[in-house]
Formats: structure tokens, C-alpha cells, sequence
């Protein structure tokens, strides 16, 4: 028997919003703008470790995708 947890989606910052435009995922110029770094930050974190901030992105193509949601949970200080 399974419990169905009850998952909340935070709330997205407006900076955020506009960036995202309504799509789940973000390159990553896009989420280096939203953290307010540099993208070779992003790049390099991601090179060393799997992921930037806490937040592992998914490959598309020659992408990195950022999920929206997990931006939001960062910058609204969630885990």
C-alpha cells in the first residue's frame, strides 16, 4: 500500500516568472542570470560536481536544462 504525499509547488519569484515564461526548464544562461552569476560559475560547478547549487540539470541535446521548480525552492530558501 502506498501513501500519496501531498507535494506543494512553491511559489515562483516574478524574476523568475519572466524569465521562465512559463516553461518547467531553463538553459542555462537563463539560470545563471536567475542566481545572479556568471555561466562558465554554472559551467564549472556543474563540471565538478554533477550539479550547480544543489540543483542537477537534464540534458537536452547540447543543453543543460535547469528545472523552474528547483530554482524557485533555492531562491525562496526551501530545501
Amino acid at each position: 500500500m502506498q501513501t500519496i504525499q501531498n507535494h506543494q509547488v512553491p511559489a515562483i519569484p516574478p524574476a523568475l516568472a519572466a524569465v521562465a515564461q512559463g516553461r518547467d526548464y531553463i538553459k542555462t544562461a537563463e539560470f545563471a542570470h536567475a542566481m545572479s552569476c556568471a555561466n562558465q560559475t554554472i559551467l564549472k560547478n556543474h563540471c565538478l560536481t554533477g550539479e550547480c547549487f544543489g540543483i542537477r540539470p537534464i540534458k537536452h541535446g547540447k543543453f543543460l536544462l535547469w528545472s523552474v521548480t528547483a530554482i524557485a525552492k533555492l531562491l525562496n530558501g526551501e530545501k
